[in-house]
């Protein structure tokens, strides 16, 4: 049995899809598989996709990555003898006899259409849909994904299986370093993810002037200016960073000193940041909705996201009550350890060998 894993869409840089496929594929040894890349990857059978097609090159990649599957990649399906396409994001060949199974990670552009762009749009209304309709099966991230996409779009039960992702735990892991005095956001600037209102929760501390706040995630064009005048209006200027995109092996440190995590996203897929921060035994603060109380569980304190006053009054808790902050630190570390590469792996073979 041959199993043929696209990696078509691999950018230069680590991204939440390209963090799952890579830990994913050691965990498939005991499939025989192929992959599907425009780059290679150390001790997996590589044949190399075309270079152009990936993320890195914005809309025009993407357009193009979309074409070349429904005209390219069923050619080399045929010629590796494949039985089964393995997708870890939600993008197939529908126009041919390919059998596949995808991943879809989450639905957010459905439900905050008005901060994506038209293209982002159509891609999540009608191309995932398309493709969700002629795969043998779907594999989810969370079971709140695998909710919404029997919502929007009447997808039966029996053809979704929900598998919790998990984290790098070599990386990202307590290093019993001394606390710093940042609270700490961690990802992009997308309104969704609810940055203004971290900006408007951290200036309402009582001694914010004690503490700053960290932005770490790519900069936006977009949106990015905008937080920073709101920084700006609320005088805040000196207490506020945004460092960008930062290196991998970077972020377990940063997270490590931070006072806790502050991401109180209005909707997430599974958050990445939130069993990231638990694993480096860092407070969490995020949301009650969504995947978000799936990943956290009891280990994190849970707020109303559109309400900054229970925002800002986490935050000061966490700051001020070294119990709590003990309490959630040992917590998030026991938490996090029901995260395993290993056990995603193993759900995900179950699923491919049914098909196989």
């Amino acid at each position: 049995m041959t199993l043929l894993v696209n990696l078509s869409f691999a950018p230069s840089q680590p991204t939440g899809w390209l963090n799952y496929s890579l830990n994913l594929l050691p965990e498939l040894k005991s499939i025989d598989f192929n992959i599907l890349s425009p780059v290679t990857i150390a001790g997996m059978k590589c044949h190399q996709s075309p270079p152009h097609i990936t993320t890195d090159f914005g809309i025009q990649g993407h357009l193009q990555r979309l074409l070349w599957m429904q005209w390219q990649l069923p050619k080399l399906y045929l010629q590796m003898q494949s039985k089964l396409l393995f997708s870890p994001v939600p993008e197939a060949p529908f126009f041919s006899d390919c059998r596949y199974i995808i991943t879809v990670h989450d639905l957010i552009p459905l439900r905050f259409k008005e901060y994506f762009s038209a293209a982002q749009n159509f891609y999540c209304r009608y191309y995932i849909p398309t493709v969700i309709q002629k795969a043998e099966h779907v594999i989810c991230n969370s079971q709140t994904t695998a909710e919404d996409i029997c919502k929007f779009w009447q997808v039966p039960e029996d053809k979704i299986t929900a598998i919790p992702l998990a984290h790098d735990g070599k990386n990202f892991r307590f290093l019993d370093l001394p606390k710093k005095n940042y609270f700490l956001y961690l990802g992009r600037h997308n309104p969704h993810k609810n940055p203004g209102r971290v900006i408007t929760a951290f200036a309402a501390l009582p001694n914010y002037h004690d503490y700053e706040l960290w932005f770490v995630g790519p900069t936006d064009k977009r949106y990015t200016p905008v937080l920073q005048a709101q920084v700006k209006e609320l005088g805040i200027i000196p207490q506020v960073k945004f460092l960008n995109y930062l290196p991998y092996s970077d972020l377990p440190q940063i997270i490590n000193q931070a006072i806790a995590l502050v991401f109180p996203s209005l909707w997430e897929g599974f958050g990445f940041p939130v069993l990231e921060a638990m694993a480096c035994g860092t407070p969490v603060i995020t949301s009650n909705l969504s995947s978000l109380p799936e990943v956290a569980g009891d280990a994190a304190i849970l707020i109303n996201p559109d309400n900054t006053g229970e925002i800002t009054e986490a935050m000061d808790s966490i700051a001020t009550d070294k119990q709590l902050c003990n309490r959630l630190s040992f917590a998030g570390i026991d938490r996090a350890k029901q995260f395993s590469w290993s056990k995603t792996g193993q759900a995900t073979v179950e699923v491919l060998q049914q098909f196989l």
